[in-house]
């Protein structure tokens, strides 16, 4: 009697009489088909007609989204989720803390089996190795024209350290580590050996390219597997501590192409050049891929530091300011089209990206709250084209993926992995006609069929109840008339459960569901929860099982306050997915 009350109360006449049946269910007698097919639909559509009345109430808002599948607006790289591992020791302190402690690549414990464990969960995770301090390090290989010592605090010295000195026998090491987890590496090199200081941050004369020749000969004699080599590290435009003139630039990478190409004589295919790893000046840009020319880099980096410092207080308030964070559009904006005019046989990568610099924002970088800006940049990035992005850090510093000490994954760790084992290569269109404090992001399924909906709520207030709509779902009603009684229903149905698209709905259907939320309601949080389970290491060391709930299509799709929702939705009809 409660929904027969409510159907008349939305003006629904009600013919004929329900009773209740076994279970509980509700059955329909003696009434003709025709009723009975319209009583389907009904059911199927009561779930949207519960969330409407619902949707009347405080701090709930109704919200349709529409993926356009039928074309990408952008690719991706295979391994678009990328970490790196650099060069600070625990002599780096900002703000009176020191948050690097042995999470160097000169003495990071590769031992460790819960390192391991991080990388192989991804099955093969790009590394980046580089930072501030690698147009300092030396490689204790071949002629090797000065000592060969760790980083030590030095006044005077770049970023106050001196130089460092990478051995073979810790190369080897390392790379017999990439072997053992399958990482995809990247290595940055010296960009600064042989030139000069003229003044202020300006280093000037040709680069000294023989000791970077005698490490990747090395390299190559052992077979070690560079998926790429990076000139330099933030010595774009006016740089950060140190710069270099684009024209000179692209006349060293000139010469790095060549080394490379010499080097690699024999290998099909030769590892990528990326250049120039720093803060996107324009006019910079534009001039080094001139001077350079087709074909010599085949990678353009950029670095983003977007929050501000550290330090600031009001860091929460920026990642939750939907706002604060669509400012970032300008700079993948204006870089890929930088790209396109000045060097279109190049990609684009984010080389580098912590959030706030200087090691992060204390117990704001490692906790639950920063996954909202970290999935936000990567859904945003992938909308233009950035191939590849590369987190700082993967240990080290307050945004590290793992704790430095104990390798313990941080909640953006879980939301790295769980971006890799579900976002594909193919960048949707994803519209929302409501509150900006609702982000939407959808990509092609990794791996299967279908389309993944990322959707990140930033409000501390508002449910969103989300209809997904799928852009082919305006054309099924211009199909031919001439169509049988159960045919047309069929379409009827499709109508009605919009998000599934055009696949058959013959058997009950499932969307996957991973909600993330933090543990005991607070976004600073160390600990993530996944569908109501806190994510913590196995008892016997393993990195935890990230498993969906199951639900029912027909089902209202609920967002709820400062949380965050990968929405696997396997028969949405998406041609770019095929």
């Amino acid at each position: 009697m409660e929904v027969v009350k409510m159907l008349e109360g939305k003006g629904v006449e009600v013919v004929g009489r329900f009773v209740g049946g076994a279970g509980g269910e509700i059955a329909a007698t003696e009434f003709p088909m025709a009723f009975r097919l319209s009583l389907v639909l009904f059911l199927v559509s009561l779930p949207a007609i519960l969330a409407q009345d619902f949707g009347k109430t405080n701090n709930v808002e109704n919200v349709k989204v529409v993926v356009n599948g039928s074309l990408a607006v952008a690719q991706v790289d295979n391994n678009f989720v990328c970490a790196t591992i650099d060069w600070w020791n625990h002599e780096k302190c900002d703000y009176g803390h020191c948050p690097w402690g042995n999470a160097s690549a000169l003495n990071l414990n590769l031992s460790h089996p819960l390192l391991a464990k991080s990388i192989q969960a991804f099955d093969q995770l790009r590394i980046r190795i580089g930072g501030s301090l690698e147009d300092q390090l030396l490689y204790d290989v071949g002629n090797l024209k000065y000592p060969c010592h760790p980083f030590r605090k030095m006044k005077g010295g770049l970023f106050g350290f001196s130089r460092g000195c990478l051995t073979m026998s810790r190369w080897d090491e390392l790379n017999q580590f990439f072997s053992k987890t399958r990482s995809i590496i990247t290595f940055s090199l010296n960009a600064l050996l042989g030139r000069h200081h003229k003044g202020g941050g300006a280093w000037v004369g040709d680069w000294d390219s023989s000791n970077a020749y005698d490490f990747i000969k090395y390299t190559v004699s052992k077979r070690y597997q560079i998926d790429s080599w990076e000139f330099g590290n933030e010595l774009s435009g006016s740089g950060v501590e140190a710069s270099v003139g684009a024209g000179q630039y692209g006349r060293d990478l000139i010469k790095l192409k060549s080394i490379i190409n010499h080097l690699y004589n024999e290998s099909v295919p030769k590892p990528a050049l990326m250049a120039p790893g720093g803060f996107f000046d324009q006019s910079w840009f534009t001039r080094l891929l001139q001077v350079s020319g087709s074909g010599t880099v085949d990678i353009i980096s950029q670095h983003l530091y977007n929050l501000g410092a550290g330090v600031d207080p009001t860091l929460v308030k920026k990642i939750l300011d939907p706002h604060y964070l669509d400012r970032a559009y300008g700079s993948f904006h204006d870089l890929e089209q930088t790209v396109k005019k000045n060097g279109p046989w190049a990609s684009i990568w984010v080389g580098e990206s912590g959030g706030a610099y200087n090691s992060g924002g204390r117990n704001v970088s490692d906790t639950y709250v920063n996954s909202f800006w970290y999935l936000d940049q990567l859904g945003m990035s992938a909308k233009y084209n950035t191939r590849v992005y590369c987190r700082q850090s993967l240990v080290g510093g307050n945004y590290g993926l793992l704790n430095r000490t104990s390798f313990v994954p941080n909640p953006d760790y879980y939301s790295a992995l769980l971006w890799h084992r579900l976002m594909g290569q193919g960048v949707l269109s994803a519209n929302n006609n409501g509150s900006a404090d609702l982000r939407t992001y959808a990509h092609c399924t990794r791996g299967r069929a279908g389309i993944t909906l990322l959707l990140i709520n930033l409000s501390n207030e508002t449910n969103f109840i989300v209809n997904i709509a799928n852009v082919l779902d305006t054309d099924l009603g211009a199909q031919a008339g001439n169509v049988s009684k159960e045919s047309y229903f069929k379409r009827g149905l499709k109508r009605t459960v919009s998000w599934v698209g055009r696949k058959a709905l013959d058997e009950a259907i499932y969307r996957e569901e991973y909600h993330l939320t933090p543990k005991d309601g607070d976004v600073k949080s160390k600990t993530m929860v996944l569908n109501g389970a806190p994510l913590e290491i196995t008892k016997d060391g393993n990195i935890p099982e990230l498993e969906p709930t199951r639900v029912d299509m027909k089902a209202p799709l609920r967002i709820a306050p400062l949380s965050i929702k990968f929405v696997v939705l396997p028969f949405f009809d998406a041609q770019a997915c095929l």
